[in-house]
């Protein structure tokens, strides 16, 4: 999972760390059951890194909220934000 990679470079606390991942993992189930082709096994692991980096990013701004954390990282994958 790329997010682990990406937040073992980061400075964040434990449970930050689970809060981004948690959010990392509905956002990537959210993109696995609307069948986009973003899912596909070709695009996975570049779809699966872009959501885990714009989270990162995200949460080194301060956000905590992971609906929101979750909506913008999908919006932000599909060119909507």
């Amino acid at each position: 999972m790329p997010i682990d990679k990406l937040l073992a470079s980061a400075a964040f606390e434990p449970d930050t760390i689970s809060l981004l991942a948690s959010a990392f993992d509905t956002a990537w189930d959210t993109v696995k059951r609307s069948g986009s082709p973003l899912a596909t096994e070709d695009r996975a692991a570049a779809t699966r890194e872009a959501l885990a980096r714009y989270i990162i990013e995200a949460g080194k701004k301060g956000e905590r909220d992971v609906r929101r954390l979750v909506d913008d990282a999908l919006a932000h994958l599909t060119g909507a934000k």
